[in-house]
């Protein structure tokens, strides 16, 4: 199905070279519809997660979540400041994304398990917009009660928080949230490749 860039993304983003256009389209809403979504479209979400590449083929991620208007929802809501629940209570999935610190095959230091996890959430992120989902990563949660109210092993780091549902209206914001809600620039491909040498 051919995937096309929306007048609002248009708007916002110019690339400086051809990509394709869902990688442009992906951004991080925070206006959701308060809608649930389907079983199968949330494990779309993680099969799309789950065939990233990694070190090994270790596979360090883990997403622990909780689907609105279940028994779990809570636990991981109150582990957000106000801020970010202040937005988040209309998302239809919370998710805790944790990373495997050593590989599973002889336990030893896994160095790009955190790099890892970060491919399988953008595989994630950009399925959720293939879809016409939104899904917003975030990282104003507390770790440490994330640890204990969600029993993840010390063998685990905790990495991120995500927000996944359908996109909803800017006016469903807080106003000082609303003049925010749109896709962001980027900095410069000559910013962030260097030839040869950092700074090069």
């Amino acid at each position: 199905m051919e995937f096309k860039v929306s007048d609002e993304v248009k708007k916002a983003r110019k690339p400086e070279y051809n990509i394709h256009p869902l990688i442009l389209s992906r951004w991080s809403p925070r206006a959701f519809s308060g809608e649930e979504i389907t079983d199968s479209q949330l494990m779309q979400l993680f099969e799309a997660a789950k065939w990233a590449p990694s070190s090994y083929n270790a596979q360090p991620w883990r997403f622990i979540y909780a689907k609105r208007n279940t028994e779990h929802w809570n636990t991981l809501f109150s582990l957000m400041g106000e801020f970010n629940q202040s937005w988040t209570k209309n998302a239809a999935v919370l998710a805790v994304i944790v990373s495997r610190k050593n590989f599973e095959h002889n336990e030893k230091p896994n160095g790009t398990a955190n790099f890892d996890s970060g491919a399988a959430w953008e595989n994630l992120a950009l399925q959720a917009e293939y879809m016409g989902l939104a899904a917003h990563g975030m990282a104003g949660f507390d770790y440490e009660k994330a640890r204990t109210a969600l029993s993840i092993p010390d063998t685990f780091k905790v990495e991120a928080m995500a927000a996944i549902g359908k996109k909803g209206k800017k006016e469903s914001l807080p106003k000082e949230m609303q003049e925010r809600e749109a896709p962001s620039q980027r900095k410069s491909v000559k910013e962030i490749a260097m030839e040869g040498k950092f700074g090069g």
